[in-house]
């Protein structure tokens, strides 16, 4: 395979990111935060959150529209919809706007914005005409979720679970969990009168305890994340005067500079219409790795 080829097959694989933020920073089960807080400040927030998890949880889809930034890997801006009913399904656009990332799309021909559709067990991105003429005219790269937990290892197993998992009320929950909830006060979001929320979560010990993570695959995971120099983040959240989400930040460091993560939420209970792409016109990731690996350390 092509050196440029391997360039865009791995930006698309950046394509969790824009949906999930960060992978491992999300919880699934909030149920001992009450045992975590104490006094009358912690109370009042803690009650709120948990009325706000039960409300935006108990949604079945919403329209999604943010930014994202990893260090100097890359910057990046989505806009779709994603529905929860059984599973994760969505569809969302995606443009590169710097980085590494997207100086490695604009080297391999690309014009920095992709398509992406999210489906139960994995997802397909159309990586557009450049990478089709070097994978017999197929536009589209399908990511089977079970296929990259395989090849990335702990850090992997845990996407998988979350891609799988994803709603807007992780982010409640992730800020439940913390143990550290404060109620910053209202603030205007695009319009709308919302509660702001923070706290500070530990992105290890979050995951450790809220993942199916096995006691090897966990160390593995916290060696990756210490790897690359992610320990804590702080959670904003904030809140319309229905309890339903209307933004979420997360924001904190790597080895390649700041992790930073805004999602707006609106719309909730949006119709959510998304197909496979033709078969004719879509690659598998894994049997593009095994071409590479055929044929050797592929160059231009």
């Amino acid at each position: 395979m092509r050196t440029s080829t391997v360039r865009r097959v791995c930006l698309s694989v950046a394509a969790a990111a824009a949906l999930t933020s960060v992978a491992a920073c999300s919880g699934s089960d909030s149920g001992k935060s009450d045992k975590q807080s104490s006094g009358v400040v912690k109370a009042d927030p803690i009650a709120a959150l948990r009325a706000v998890e039960k409300k935006t949880g108990g949604e079945s889809s919403a329209r999604v529209e943010g930014t994202t930034q990893m260090g100097t890997t890359m910057s990046m801006e989505q806009s779709g919809t994603i529905d929860w009913t059984d599973g994760l399904t969505g569809a969302m656009e995606i443009t590169y706007t710097g980085g590494s990332m997207a100086d490695a799309m604009k080297q391999s021909g690309g014009t920095g914005t992709m398509q992406a559709r999210y489906f139960k067990d994995g997802y397909v991105v159309n990586m557009g005409d450049g990478f089709a003429k070097q994978t017999g005219g197929k536009h589209w790269i399908y990511y089977g979720y079970a296929d990259l937990a395989k090849m990335a290892g702990a850090s992997g197993e845990a996407m998988k679970q979350q891609m799988q998992n994803t709603t807007p009320d992780q982010g409640v929950k992730s800020l439940l969990a913390s143990g550290d909830v404060k109620k910053v006060g209202k603030e205007d979001v695009r319009g709308v009168s919302a509660t702001h929320y923070s706290g500070t979560v530990d992105v290890a010990a979050l995951t450790a305890k809220n993942s199916e993570l096995d006691a090897a695959q966990l160390e593995q995971l916290k060696k990756q994340l210490s790897d690359a120099g992610i320990t804590t983040e702080r959670v904003d959240i904030w809140v319309d005067d229905n309890d339903l989400l209307v933004k979420k930040s997360e924001r904190g460091q790597m080895k390649t500079g700041e992790l930073n993560s805004t999602v707006y939420y609106s719309d909730y209970g949006t119709k959510v219409s998304v197909e496979q792409p033709p078969a004719a016109d879509t690659v598998d990731f894994a049997e593009l790795l095994k071409q590479q690996q055929g044929s050797g350390s592929g160059t231009s």
